[in-house]
């Protein structure tokens, strides 16, 4: 029974290292763009809960284009964004209005719903 748990347990971890290891595409770093709702979402490639995030940004990023701007940043190969965006964790989500200030700060991961719940409030549909 203890080398089945064992067993189950390695394969998730394995699972979760592996999992969407390709989905953040490399990118110029973008800064909160002026006339949009902006979310920025401060992690790493590397990072277990951020990679829980991946697929997540990957949508949003999709269905918010030309509506909201959606930006990864890894801060461990972009350390300067960490300092930046005085951030001390990661995931952490920042969320800019359309003039560019920041109005809502999460800590760790965030659900759809929850990045969804904040984009409504600052008018985005």
């Amino acid at each position: 029974m203890k080398k089945y748990v064992l067993i189950i347990v390695t394969i998730s971890i394995i699972k979760l290292l592996l999992i969407n290891v390709y989905a953040y595409e490399d990118q110029t770093i973008e800064s909160p763009s002026k006339g949009i709702v902006t979310m920025i979402d401060l992690g790493a490639k590397k990072c277990i809960p951020c990679k829980m995030m991946a697929p997540i940004i990957e949508e949003l990023k999709k269905e918010y284009q030309g509506k909201a701007s959606i930006i990864f940043i890894d801060v461990w190969e972009n350390r300067e964004e960490a300092s930046k965006y005085k951030i001390n964790a990661i995931p952490t989500q920042i969320f800019f209005d359309k003039d560019g200030k920041e109005v809502n700060r999460h800590i760790g991961f965030m659900d759809k719903k929850s990045i969804i719940n904040v984009l409504e409030k600052l008018g985005v549909n």
